[in-house]
């Protein structure tokens, strides 16, 4: 049963466990510094579709495969399936959720989404109605843009501040007991907004939100940076992580270099110019996690992780109707025995 510490942060005492990932990008990310990671790498964005929002579905899809052939698992086994993305609706997860024919959760909470699937799909092994759950997330960078900003078309140029959404996808398969690591804790990110209105920035907009949920896991478990091998966060990239590192900074937390983020991690800054600042969209942490994150849990090159998956939660209406940009934050840890 989990118990509650303070009012955001849950403590579970069950055996609840990460078997597998799978993780599938783009061709701009496949040649990023995890290049060597991923489980697959989409050389040509279109693979066999005739639209970007397809390439999404297939290659959550593809994810999905890779995690289930890894855990040597069946459809049948998984109990329930539990994702989303940044389209309208979360179409991508619910086509996917189609194919794959398993009960299915869809949820959104942009691109914290990763977060948020991996603490439901927790509590549905806990209460006891799944022993194996899927958690996803994914982006799609040219879904994504002439969604939230500008038709690809135009040729708009990107401002300094600016992040590119990952094309991604990434999946990762809880089971009740098996062989990995465990999620001991998570803390439940609100919604957090300090009046960044700039698309453009969005790193500025969700920093607050991952300083305050990271802020809160420390204060409820009583612990700080030197208990975890690596805090990551989910695309907060170089301008939003140098406003959480501050912000955490003055609260009395500072890192000793093991405070990332996916965003950061996805691209080769300095050599891929493409975003500078670094990478953002859904499916920026839950690739990361299964490419990089997992495999080291797995042979305990890190041994405790706080991951805090980060989302922007504004949408093409609110944009049009000159609103800020509300943010939130989930975090969840994941330790080895």
């Amino acid at each position: 049963m989990a118990i509650k510490l303070g009012s955001q942060t849950y403590k579970f005492d069950s055996d609840i466990r990460v078997i597998s990932t799978g993780s599938v990008v783009g061709p701009v990310e496949g040649i990023g510094p995890l290049r060597n990671l991923y489980d697959d790498i989409v050389r040509d964005e279109d693979i066999s579709s005739d639209s970007f929002e397809k390439v999404e579905t297939n290659m959550l899809l593809l994810s999905y495969r890779h995690a289930m052939e890894k855990a040597a698992l069946s459809e049948n086994d998984i109990d329930i399936f539990i994702g989303g993305d940044l389209l309208n609706q979360i179409v991508v997860t619910a086509f996917a959720a189609r194919e794959i024919a398993r009960p299915y959760w869809g949820i959104y909470g942009a691109c914290a989404t990763f977060g948020e699937a991996l603490q439901v799909a927790a509590c549905a092994i806990e209460s006891g109605i799944a022993q194996k759950a899927m958690a996803s997330s994914s982006s799609h960078f040219s879904t994504a843009e002439r969604q939230y900003r500008t038709p690809l078309e135009q040729g708009v140029q990107p401002s300094v501040t600016a992040q590119r959404t990952v094309t991604g996808s990434g999946c990762a398969i809880l089971s009740k007991g098996g062989v990995g690591p465990k999620i001991t804790a998570f803390t439940i990110g609100k919604v957090v907004d300090f009046g960044v209105k700039d698309l453009a920035d969005m790193g500025s907009a969700m920093a607050p939100a991952a300083a305050d949920t990271i802020l809160t896991m420390f204060e409820s478990t009583r612990t700080n940076f030197d208990d975890y091998d690596l805090v990551l966060t989910g695309d907060l990239a170089t301008v939003g992580h140098a406003i959480a590192s501050k912000l955490l900074e003055s609260e009395g937390y500072q890192h000793s270099g093991n405070f990332s983020d996916c965003g950061i991690l996805v691209y080769e800054h300095g050599k891929q110019h493409i975003a500078d600042t670094g990478g953002s969209g859904a499916g920026s942490a839950s690739s990361v996690f299964g490419a990089y994150v997992f495999p080291k849990l797995l042979n305990r090159e890190l041994n405790k992780v706080m991951l805090v998956p980060t989302g922007a939660l504004m949408s093409p209406v609110t944009t049009y109707q000159k609103e800020s940009i509300p943010s939130i934050a989930h975090a969840v840890v994941f330790e080895n025995d």
